[in-house]
């Protein structure tokens, strides 16, 4: 087998809402290695502008790819629409897989007559979102809510803090009742989704980490670069606020992401 066929898939976001997709990707590979870098020191992305979050996306994939990551996952919204096109040119010789919004499966469900999208003000207002709304948004009405602090107040760690509620109380508590369903639109978010449900009642939520982890899957395969079955699969948790506090939070939020989502 190839050298490359025993790398690594190189995971990063802006902080801990990318290990709701790497739950998911372990789920979907349970084989291969998975080093997951969470941008903490820097989060939220949604907040800043495009090119320092492009500037940061791309500091972090080259430390990945130089040491020997053979694929890359985006699992971050924001830093999908800004930099993934990017790191695809740079990095032409490998799979580069970014997150988006799950608007697709939820216009294509029974009941799609209108669709709520809550994610960074960032994600709902750069292209890729909107492309996204034009190409699959025809037959439903979508309604965009930025919902801006959120994914700060659930990278403190504590996703049943009252201040969330509150929060979500404000940005969704409008729409209760009024919504068939709701698309998580940024990787922190599925992390609180007993909060959300608590606010929205009884709607169907879709995230993107299914699909990721699915396409990643697909895209190794094409490249022939699927771990063998033989092999034990395991997770490195990393973050750019070194310090073992923060590696116990992302522990944590790591099995309550493969818990919940």
């Amino acid at each position: 087998m190839a050298e490359q066929d025993t790398g690594f898939v190189g995971v990063f976001d802006s902080g801990v809402g990318g290990l709701t997709v790497l739950g998911r990707l372990v789920a979907e590979l349970p084989h291969e290695r998975f080093v997951f870098f969470g941008d903490s020191a820097h989060a939220p992305y949604g907040d800043k502008p495009p090119e320092e979050v492009l500037a940061l996306s791309r500091r972090i994939a080259a430390a990945l790819v130089d040491e020997g990551a053979k694929a890359l996952v985006i699992a971050c919204n924001t830093a999908t629409s800004v930099s993934a096109q990017a790191l695809r040119e740079e990095y032409a010789s490998i799979p580069v897989i970014g997150v988006e919004p799950a608007l697709k499966p939820a216009t294509l469900a029974p009941r799609h007559r209108r669709i709520l999208v809550m994610a960074t003000a960032a994600t709902l207002r750069l292209g890729k979102f909107q492309r996204l709304e034009d190409r699959w948004g025809a037959n439903s009405e979508v309604i965009e809510v930025p919902c801006v602090g959120l994914a700060d107040l659930i990278e403190k760690g504590d996703p049943a803090s009252p201040a969330i509620r509150e929060l979500l109380e404000r940005y969704l508590g409008p729409w209760r009742g009024k919504v068939d369903s709701v698309v998580l639109g940024c990787t922190h978010y599925p992390l609180i989704r007993d909060q959300i449900r608590e606010v929205m009642g009884d709607v169907q939520l879709f995230d993107g980490g299914a699909g990721t982890a699915r396409e990643t899957r697909r895209r190794l395969a094409a490249a022939d670069l699927l771990a063998p079955e033989s092999q034990a699969g395991s997770v490195e948790l990393r973050s750019s606020i070194d310090t073992p506090d923060e590696l116990a939070l992302y522990r944590r939020i790591f099995e309550l992401a493969r818990s919940c989502c």
